[in-house]
């Protein structure tokens, strides 16, 4: 039985956040920002820019930045994925032609149609798919392509066969397709109908879009967070969604009176005089929750190390010690974080590829143990994930999909000072580069006199367990030196003054 939620949207401003509580804890945090509209689903007229035979695929002007990169796999892979996740689908499958070349569909200079299928994340830019797909609260619509298909997690044989008879029922002719979303459950004949006859006003309206405009151009953007969040994450079962701005509580209220009735009694407008997110506790959650270690409950933890390529997992055992034998602990801690592991990729929104180093575990059994429970953890998760095995060494690899930045590259920057290394050099380095330097300098200009300008860190270094090699290099060289710290300086920084 789904655990109750609320779903708590915070409106500034300058950024709006959404959090999904689910039993009292916060499983997915989204953010976006008026400075940087999320453009994930977006529909652009586009230009072919350059077409790369060998990669079945062209880089597309959408009016970015960055180019955006559509691969002729990727549009075929997703036709492919949409209609495995929907079951037993009916209606026209796409004819996809997987060796036919990409220079006989595309060229330079020519106008396409494409939608964002994941957004520019890092120094990449977006991808696109020229795949459209309009997203509603119960129904996705496909408006390309002939299939009928419902959410695989509508398990009810009934409850498929009489959603797929509604909207069967109500296409016209050859329109395209429809996927019935898990909220589709229980929903009545005219609820249904009046949300396809909504989507495909909206398709219209791209068209129309289309036809007054040359490329590149926007056609047609998302809904933002408020609306988003609402439409993707609330359910049935639901307390209450929390939302503390009166203009998109009425602008919300618009929107379920419309497509969610349902849902009208479940939206509050939070009037306390707190912050919402402090007065229910999520800020403070959040804090704890993007820490690069995380403690596990009988007193291990997993450490997350986020590179461009590469999510990176460690688990480490704590002093928690078990009631039989060592093996015990290994097999408790191991299964304490695969579901917090689960957890902070579904929070974090970490995607791309991931390597768990669990602790080494001698017993198959064990590992079979842990594998499965890994699988069952990530269920929860609507995020498509695709996981190896546990090796001997105890090392999993997995992919999870990833469509936009993850939470913490949203929130954080690279350290200017360690320009995101994570580590500067030692004083003792930096000191041993200035001997090195005075060397080339003096072998330049000669002996004299010479200000060294350094961290105060490294002239405290220079002054105290450096000095007496200091002292000897100065004798040799024959300079005469003195060490004045600069605050203001890197601590990787210096400067060698003659005079």
């Amino acid at each position: 039985m789904p655990r109750p939620s609320r779903l708590f949207i915070n409106v500034e401003t300058f950024e709006t956040r959404a959090a999904l509580s689910e039993g009292g804890k916060v499983t997915e945090f989204h953010i976006e920002r008026s400075a940087e509209r999320s453009i994930e689903n977006a529909v652009y007229l586009g230009r072919v820019q350059r077409v790369l035979p060998g990669m079945q695929a062209c880089f597309i002007d959408i009016g970015l930045d960055r180019a955006a990169f559509l691969q002729l796999g990727d549009a075929m892979k997703f036709l492919d994925d949409m209609i495995a996740e929907t079951g037993d689908g009916e209606g026209a499958r796409p004819k996809t032609d997987r060796h036919r070349s990409i220079r006989d569909l595309l060229h330079e200079g020519q106008e396409v149609l494409v939608q964002v299928s994941k957004a520019p994340i890092s120094t990449k830019g977006a991808r696109v798919t020229p795949n459209i797909t309009l997203a509603g609260r119960t129904l996705v619509y496909l408006p390309q392509v002939g299939h009928i298909g419902v959410s695989r997690r509508i398990e009810d044989p009934a409850e498929r066969s009489r959603l797929r008879s509604i909207v069967q029922g109500y296409r016209n002719g050859d329109e395209g397709g429809f996927i019935c979303r898990t909220a589709s459950a229980g929903r009545s004949a005219e609820a249904l109908r009046a949300e396809m006859d909504g989507l495909r006003a909206e398709w219209a309206q791209v068209q129309k879009a289309r036809g007054e405009r040359s490329a590149p151009a926007l056609l047609r953007a998302d809904h933002d967070l408020v609306i988003r969040a609402f439409r993707d994450l609330f359910r049935g079962d639901a307390d209450r969604v929390v939302i503390d701005d009166a203009a998109a509580h009425d602008r919300l209220r618009d929107y379920a009176r419309q497509f969610m009735p349902e849902a009208l009694e479940a939206i509050e407008l939070y009037r306390g005089e707190e912050p919402m997110f402090d007065a229910f506790g999520i800020e403070e959650e959040l804090k704890r929750a993007l820490q690069r270690r995380v403690p596990l409950p009988s007193g291990g933890s997993i450490i997350l190390d986020q590179a461009e390529a590469i999510t990176a997992i460690d688990v480490n055992t704590g002093k928690f010690t078990g009631k039989r034998n060592f093996e015990e602990t290994i097999l408790q801690t191991n299964l304490e974080a695969v579901e917090e592991v689960a957890y902070q990729l579904r929070f974090r929104n970490i995607g791309g590829l991931i390597v768990i180093d669990f602790i080494d575990m001698e017993s198959p059994q064990h590992r079979d143990q842990v594998y499965r429970a890994l699988l069952d953890a990530l269920r929860q998760d609507k995020a498509r994930t695709s996981v190896v095995r546990i090796s001997e060494l105890g090392l999993v690899e997995m992919t999870r999909k990833r469509t936009r930045d993850s939470l913490g590259r949203i929130l954080h920057e690279p350290c200017w000072y360690c320009d995101g290394t994570g580590a500067v050099r030692s004083k003792r380095t930096v000191c041993y580069e200035i001997f090195r330097e005075l060397r080339r300098d003096a072998a330049g200009g000669g002996p004299g006199r010479r200000t060294l300008l350094v961290h105060p860190a490294v002239r405290d270094a220079l002054r105290g367990a450096e000095k007496p090699h200091l002292d000897r290099l100065a004798a040799q060289l024959q300079l005469e030196l003195r060490v004045e710290a600069v605050p203001e300086y890197h601590i990787e920084a210096f400067t060698i003054r003659r005079g």
